[in-house]
C-alpha cells in the first residue's frame, strides 16, 4: 500500500472530529439499518429503540443514539493503513452490534433504568426481551463480519472473538469488585482496576480501531500499532467514565447523581485517592459498607472525601496520559499521517465528553 510519509505534518487545517464522526456515520449507518432490519420484529423493535432509532412504541425518532466513536474508530484504522473505507464498513458494523448488545446487557446487570435520557431496554420492554434482543445483536455482528467480502473475514472473526473474551473477562471482574470491602487486605489494588479496565474497555477499542485495517489485509505491525493505541484509549476512556460515574452531572449523563458510589464499584477515582491518602479507606467503608441502600447525605459525603483526597484529578491525569502514550504510537507506526491526525484528534472526544 502507498503509505504517506509518518514523519511529515498533515496539510490543511486541524480535522474536526464533528466532521469526522458524520462522514463515517453517513457511510455506516444505511448499513447497519439493514441489518437490524432483517432480526425478528420482536428483538429488532428492542435493537432500533437502544440505537435511538425509534421509540418504545417503535415511532421513528423518540431518542438519540451514541456518538458512533466505535465504527469511526474502525473506518479510520482502515484509512489509516491505506486502504478504502467502504473495506472497513463490515467491521464498523459488528463493532457498533457489539457495544450496543454489550450496554444492554450492562445495564441488566447493574441494574441501570434509564441509558441516554430515556428507559434502558430492559425497563422499558422487559429483562427477557432485552436479553434476547442482545442475544440478536451479538449473532447478527458475527454474521456480518463472517460474510464480509476477500480473505481476511475469518481472520476479522477471530480476532473479534477473542476481544470478546477479554470483555467478558473483564465484566465478571468489573462485577466481583462490587462485592469486596473498599479497605482491608480483600480491597482491590490498583492493579486489578488496571487489568479489568483493559480488559473491559481497552480490547473494545483496541479491537475497534483495529478491525477495518486486518479486513484491509494491513500488516500485522500496523494492525498492532492500532490496537495498542486503542488499548491506551479504551483505558481513558474509562477513566473518565468513572468520573462521570460519580460527579457527572445527571441532565447529561442520564444517569443519577453518585451511581457508581450507590452500586459499591470500584473505579479510578476512588482507587486512586486511596493510594494518595491510605487513610481514607476506613471512612470510607464506614459511609458506603454494610448493606441496604444508601441515603444521599453519606454518598455525598463520600464523593466529596475521594475528590478532596485527589481521585477525580488522579483519574483525569491518568486519561490524559493514556492518550498522549496512543499519540505517541500512532506517530511511530508508519501509517497515512493524515487520518492519524483525524484519529488523535476523535481520541480528544474521549478525554472532553461531559456523557
Amino acid at each position: 500500500m502507498d503509505l504517506h510519509d509518518p514523519a511529515s505534518p498533515a496539510t490543511g487545517p486541524s480535522p474536526c472530529p464533528a466532521d469526522t464522526l458524520t462522514r463515517c456515520r453517513e457511510l455506516v449507518e444505511p448499513a447497519l439499518r439493514e441489518a437490524v432490519s432483517g432480526l425478528h420484529p420482536g428483538p429488532g423493535r428492542i435493537a432500533c429503540h437502544a440505537f435511538g432509532w425509534c421509540d418504545v412504541d417503535g415511532e421513528p425518532g423518540g431518542g438519540s443514539g451514541g456518538k458512533g466513536v466505535r465504527p469511526a474508530l474502525a473506518v479510520l484504522g482502515a484509512e489509516a493503513v491505506g486502504a478504502k473505507a467502504e473495506v472497513a464498513v463490515p467491521a464498523a458494523m459488528a463493532l457498533e452490534l457489539i457495544h450496543t448488545f454489550s450496554l444492554m446487557h450492562d445495564d441488566i446487570m447493574d441494574g441501570d433504568e434509564r441509558r441516554r435520557h430515556r428507559d434502558s431496554a430492559w425497563k422499558a420492554f422487559g429483562t427477557g426481551p432485552a436479553v434476547l434482543a442482545g442475544d440478536a445483536l451479538f449473532a447478527l455482528a458475527v454474521r456480518v463480519l463472517s460474510e464480509a467480502d476477500g480473505a481476511q473475514g475469518g481472520r476479522a472473526v477471530r480476532q473479534l472473538s477473542l476481544m470478546l473474551g477479554e470483555l467478558v473477562h473483564g465484566q465478571a471482574d468489573d462485577v466481583l469488585f462490587e462485592s469486596r470491602p473498599w479497605t482491608g487486605r480483600e480491597s482491590v489494588a490498583l492493579a486489578e482496576y488496571r487489568a479489568m479496565a483493559g480488559r473491559k474497555t481497552g480490547a473494545l477499542l483496541g479491537c475497534a480501531v483495529s478491525l477495518g485495517a486486518t479486513l484491509a489485509g494491513a500488516h500485522p505491525r500496523l494492525t498492532d500499532a492500532l490496537a495498542q493505541a486503542g488499548r491506551q484509549w479504551g483505558l481513558a476512556f474509562q477513566a473518565v467514565d468513572d468520573v462521570l460515574g460519580i460527579w457527572g452531572d445527571p441532565a447529561v449523563t442520564g444517569k443519577p447523581a453518585h451511581s457508581d458510589l450507590r452500586r459499591g464499584k470500584k473505579t479510578l477515582p476512588v482507587l486512586g485517592a486511596l493510594a494518595l491518602v491510605p487513610a481514607l479507606g476506613p471512612r470510607l467503608e464506614r459511609l458506603l459498607g454494610g448493606d441496604g441502600p444508601l441515603d444521599d447525605d453519606r454518598v455525598r459525603r463520600a464523593a466529596d472525601l475521594i475528590d478532596e483526597a485527589g481521585g477525580r484529578a488522579y483519574a483525569l491525569r491518568d486519561a490524559r496520559t493514556r492518550v498522549a502514550a496512543a499519540r505517541d504510537r500512532l506517530r511511530a507506526a508508519p501509517l497515512v499521517a493524515a487520518r492519524v491526525d483525524e484519529l488523535i484528534a476523535l481520541s480528544e472526544v474521549l478525554v472532553d465528553r461531559r456523557a
